[in-house]
């Protein structure tokens, strides 16, 4: 049998979770207000992926710009492909 190692024998501490300010629906204006209301008429939600950059609405519309352009835009790749390259 092998000596318990220090590590094992201290109180187990679970990592610190990493924060971010994300604003509500209700707090946006302005462009953010516009890009959640595009979400909201999108999907029917505002998915986290859009809320969490809520700090930054310029690039949040250039996030939903680009990923609309490459989901939606003329490709030789099916609609079903580019999802499935997307969630690789």
């Amino acid at each position: 049998m092998q000596p318990e190692s220090r590590a094992n024998r201290l109180p187990r501490k679970e990592p610190p979770v990493p924060w971010i300010r994300v604003f509500t629906y209700a707090e946006a204006t302005g462009m953010l207000k516009a890009q959640y209301d595009a979400a909201l008429q999108r999907a029917g939600r505002i998915w986290n992926i859009v809320s969490i950059m809520s700090q930054n609405p310029r690039a949040l519309k250039a996030s939903m710009d680009f990923y609309s352009a490459l989901m939606h835009g003329a490709s030789p790749l099916s609609r079903g492909q580019r999802e499935m390259l997307a969630t690789v």
